[in-house]
């Protein structure tokens, strides 16, 4: 059994190798094409105002060329879009309505990922929630937002922004779901199973030509978070923090349990269970021949930049709600990782060249960047 305890980050940040001062130089406005913004596990945004949607807006109107948000799944926390009738629909519409919001205000265009907890928190309503979440969203009434994949379908879906990016847009937690859900030749998606999907991203990869390929997704392939099987002495000690944060309730040698459970697979949500293990393994195999620039996902509630193998790099993006918020640990492969609240932006230049950078946001809503590199 692992017990991850070495390079645990106790404090507000974890920084891997190259976490000093930007290492690529801000491009000049009239030299971006594209920018990109990266931005998950933003459902649950403060009533009184959001720091994180706020610096998005900030950035957004700072930002040069044609502008896309991508938010990365786990839109509405904690289960989803719940019916109509539902005692909490008009809060849960508000979470959503906050990001789409930020987006407008920025004079972007947004996109939404599914993630698990918008399949009602993988639970057996989770096709009817995503179903309803892609409704709303289309309810506000212009093509400037939308759910990608739609209906539950595992995707892809792939969106071509200007000359030089390809977006390749993926509901990983159709993979994982166990209740109801689109499957086979009925079922109206582009793909019904998981080796049509495999070979339908394949496809994608090798049609994209010249252009950059970005596929976002809620789940990372492998991350320096607790989905990674990586947990801290804190959480060994106060185990109950997993269930509300503020349960400072000292369970030694017992709290273990939970996390050693979690790092062996009792979750379909974390990298060591043998289902996400399949679906990761079937994405890795898609994408080897034609590498995408980036992997970019949520999940973990943390920042992370690390070296990929069947993408180039592999992003994590899941700190889009301040106060919610998680460690990143030291792993092989970081470049860079931090337990801030923020979001990520890519810069996509007319002379070729691609730009990462990693925004940290305070509880003021004020924003630095924390970390840059040019892509390659």
């Amino acid at each position: 059994m692992r017990v991850w305890l070495a390079g645990a980050c106790l404090a507000a940040a974890c920084v891997g190798a190259g976490g000093g001062p930007p290492a690529a130089p801000v491009p000049a406005g009239a030299a971006v094409e594209t920018s990109l913004f990266l931005i998950g596990d933003a459902g649950a945004p403060a009533p009184l105002g959001e720091p994180v949607l706020h610096a998005l807006v900030d950035a957004l109107g700072n930002a040069a060329g044609d502008r896309v948000v991508v938010f990365l799944g786990d839109n509405v926390y904690p289960r989803g879009l719940p019916d109509s009738a539902a005692p909490d629909r008009a809060e849960m519409e508000r979470r959503l309505n906050a990001q789409m919001d930020a987006v407008a205000a920025g004079g972007a265009r947004g996109i939404f990922v599914p993630g698990n907890h918008d399949w009602a928190k993988h639970g057996p309503d989770g096709w009817n929630a995503i179903r309803r979440q892609g409704r709303w969203i289309a309810g506000r009434g212009t093509p400037d937002f939308t759910l990608l994949p739609a209906e539950g379908c595992p995707g892809p879906a792939v969106v071509d922004v200007g000359s030089r990016v390809r977006l390749i847009l993926l509901d990983t937690q159709w993979w994982l779901h166990g209740g109801p859900k689109p499957l086979g030749v009925g079922s109206g998606c582009r793909a019904g199973d998981e080796r049509a999907v495999a070979d339908s991203l394949h496809a994608d990869l090798e049609s994209a030509g010249g252009r950059a390929v970005i596929v976002a997704a809620h789940h990372p392939l492998i991350s320096a978070g607790e989905h990674g099987g990586f947990f801290g002495l804190e959480d060994h000690v106060f185990p109950l923090r997993a269930v509300k944060r503020w349960l400072w309730v000292p369970l030694p040698g017992l709290g273990s349990i939970y996390p050693l459970a979690r790092q062996n697979g009792v979750s379909d949500q974390d990298q060591s269970n043998s289902t996400n293990r399949r679906m990761v393994g079937m994405f890795e195999a898609a994408m080897r021949d034609h590498p995408p620039l980036a992997w970019a996902s949520g999940h973990e509630h943390n920042l992370e930049v690390l070296d990929g193998t069947s993408a180039r790099w592999l992003l994590v993006s899941g700190a889009g709600i301040y106060g919610h918020e998680g460690p990143a640990f030291r792993r092989t492969a970081m470049r860079f990782g931090s337990g801030d609240a923020g979001f990520m932006r890519l810069e996509f230049l007319t002379d070729g060249r691609a730009r990462l950078g990693v925004i940290a946001v305070d509880r003021e809503g004020r924003s630095r960047e924390r970390y840059s590199l040019w892509l390659e």
